[in-house]
């Protein structure tokens, strides 16, 4: 097992690119299931969430090729197995993704019931409701969704759920639809750009789908798709994470393939603290002042402030000049980091999905156990910003969406060292 070794204290600066999206990538990548013929895809992430998704669609019957420039051909030889199992599927949550294209394509599907990140209870009824309203027929065996459909048809769906849409969930139903019979317009559809994103790739695949990016999306089912042409969008999560790196250090970084407009809520926070945000073009300058002020956070769909940085910003404010609020909305139980951060000297204090943030002059490092994805990533920027080192066990959470983390935060004035286990006993 590896942790990260980080010596705090050092200001970044520089230019850092930021990769495809993950979260994008991944069902898209899934979406390939539907195709007649190959796609060409660019900007996919190379990451170990994207190698397991890679290996469950060869399984599937997908032959996958790596082009010199990184981008990726996929290309269905094989229809033959339709079974997801739990050995791949238990990597990751975003393996549910191939249920949706697996339906619609074959007419009969077994996934197992998904893993990932230990950050909440994220169940998929909401996923199988939709598939059931379009005609699927479901049931649950041993731990596999077992879902079969001689054709699915088109329908009004709702996809809300108690804490709001359910990206995968959209994801999933859309992709199924654009085989449907008839025409399927999903309510409450998830707007986070990952969707819309996946909705473009569809479409260029031959799909009819209008109104992504909206809370009602409308798909007029086709007969059959072609294989098609892609570029990645870039992942917001990373850049976001990237901002508060040049934020906390107190440094001044430049980062290239950015979509401003897809962080909006969270430049906004960034800006409110103190946090000067430039944009230029495709990219961004963020620097920092050398006090941070104190705000309030409350995560919500898209285009509300992400989930997915809620504890990147937390570390953040354990830095800030007074008392701020974070608010989980997506994932009330998303907490796990609070624990660890205290460690490092930060002064949080839960009150079931709040916590409240009592700004300190610095963190002091420790060693520390990274919980999920977006943990680790904040107890790395945490890290950066603490007196001394700071050793991050279990950073296999973060190789999931972070390609190469210390390499690219070395490359622009970072100090830290991936270790094995057995060089800290």
């Amino acid at each position: 097992m590896q942790s990260l070794v980080i010596e705090g204290g050092t200001r970044l600066r520089g230019s850092l690119r930021v990769n495809g999206s993950k979260n994008a990538a991944l069902p898209i990548m899934a979406a390939a299931l539907l195709a007649d013929g190959p796609s060409l895809i660019h900007d996919i992430p190379d990451l170990q969430d994207i190698r397991s998704q890679i290996e469950l669609l060869e399984k599937l019957g997908v032959h996958i090729s790596r082009r010199e420039d990184g981008s990726r051909t996929f290309e269905v030889k094989s229809e033959t197995d339709s079974h997801a199992p739990y050995d791949i599927v238990r990597k990751m949550r975003a393996s549910i993704c191939v249920l949706g294209p697996l339906l619609a394509k074959r007419g009969k599907v077994r996934v197992s019931m998904p893993g990932g990140c230990a950050i909440g209870d994220r169940p998929v009824d909401i996923h199988l409701k939709g598939l059931r309203a379009l005609g699927a027929k479901i049931h649950l065996d041993a731990g596999d969704i077992i879902a079969e459909a001689k054709k699915l048809h088109g329908t009004e769906i709702f996809l809300g759920g108690n804490f709001g849409s359910t990206v995968l969930g959209t994801a999933n139903v859309m992709s199924a639809a654009t085989l449907a019979h008839g025409v399927t317009t999903i309510e409450s559809a998830a707007c986070e750009p990952e969707v819309v994103d996946l909705a473009e790739y569809l479409i260029a695949m031959g799909a009819k789908i209008t109104g992504h990016g909206t809370p009602r999306i409308r798909i007029e089912g086709v007969t059959s798709l072609h294989g098609a042409e892609h570029r990645i969008i870039p992942d917001r999560i990373e850049a976001g994470t990237f901002m508060v790196a040049a934020a906390i250090s107190n440094g001044e970084l430049r980062l290239e393939n950015v979509r401003i407009d897809h962080l909006l809520a969270a430049v906004e926070k960034l800006r409110e603290v103190g946090v000067d945000v430039e944009k230029a073009d495709r990219s961004v300058i963020v620097s920092s002042a050398r006090v941070l002020e104190p705000t309030t956070i409350t995560t919500q769909p898209h285009p509300g402030f992400p989930t997915d940085l809620q504890a990147q910003f937390m570390t953040l404010l354990a830095i800030a000049a007074g008392n701020s609020i974070v608010t989980e909305k997506i994932f009330p139980d998303r907490f796990l980091h609070v624990a660890e951060l205290s460690r490092l000297g930060a002064r949080l204090h839960r009150e079931g999905s709040t916590v409240i943030i009592e700004g300190q002059k610095r963190l002091v490092g420790a060693p520390v156990m990274a919980s999920d994805l977006r943990a680790s990533a904040a107890l790395v920027l945490a890290g950066l910003a603490a007196r001394g080192r700071t050793t991050v066990n279990r950073v296999y959470h973060i190789d999931r969406g972070y390609e190469n983390i210390e390499q690219r935060l070395n490359s622009v004035g970072a100090n830290i060292r991936r270790v094995e286990q057995a060089e800290l006993d």
